[in-house]
């Protein structure tokens, strides 16, 4: 059985105005995947964590060094 390393990242919006805008988060992260290139998305979390002002959103994609599957 082949072993396949799954590599991530994590995106949040700036801290301050707009922190909380889901659209643009998912923009930001749609944006990396560009960079990335043709890999496999294995998973997407997304955790959101309350602060005194806008929610503080988080989402961390997984992903292989793979061509997707078509």
């Amino acid at each position: 059985m082949a072993t396949r390393t799954v590599e991530y990242f994590s995106q949040s919006n700036p801290a301050g105005p707009g922190q909380g805008d889901v659209a643009a988060l998912l923009r930001r992260v749609a944006g990396t995947l560009d960079e990335l290139g043709d890999v496999q998305v294995q998973d997407i979390t997304f955790a959101g964590e309350v602060t005194a002002g806008e929610d503080d959103l988080t989402m961390t994609v997984y992903y292989h060094r793979e061509p997707r599957r078509r």
